[in-house]
């Protein structure tokens, strides 16, 4: 099994994105299966994901919208973000940090 963390980071105010909801979700013949929810603490990390099986799909999803309502009455232009990715076998753990702003959004594989 593999363990899935993230960490947001809201780069227009130069610090951790805290209480936006994530979702991990698996791919599936049928479509994308819930395996977990989480929202980001105050450091802006979401560690209490479910692990995955290595070779599997799944979705890391951010519900932006939600995170940017508790900051302005503007919609942001991503209400959402979707990463999906592929858990390689010989992989014990994935970080997957996502850097967000208003108009804008960066992810990578960290480590």
């Amino acid at each position: 099994m593999t363990g899935i963390s993230t960490h947001v980071l809201d780069t227009s105010l130069g610090r951790p994105a805290e209480g936006v909801p994530v979702e991990l979700a698996l791919h599936t013949e049928g479509g994308w299966t819930v395996l977990g929810t989480s929202a980001t603490d105050s450091d802006g990390r979401a560690k209490d994901l479910p692990a995955v099986e290595a070779g599997s799909v799944v979705r890391l999803l951010f519900d932006t919208a939600a995170y940017y309502a508790r900051k302005s009455e503007e919609k942001p232009f991503f209400p959402e973000v979707s990463i999906v990715f592929t858990v390689a076998p010989e992989q014990h753990h994935y970080h997957v940090p996502l850097l967000l702003n208003p108009f804008g959004y960066s992810v990578y594989r960290g480590s």
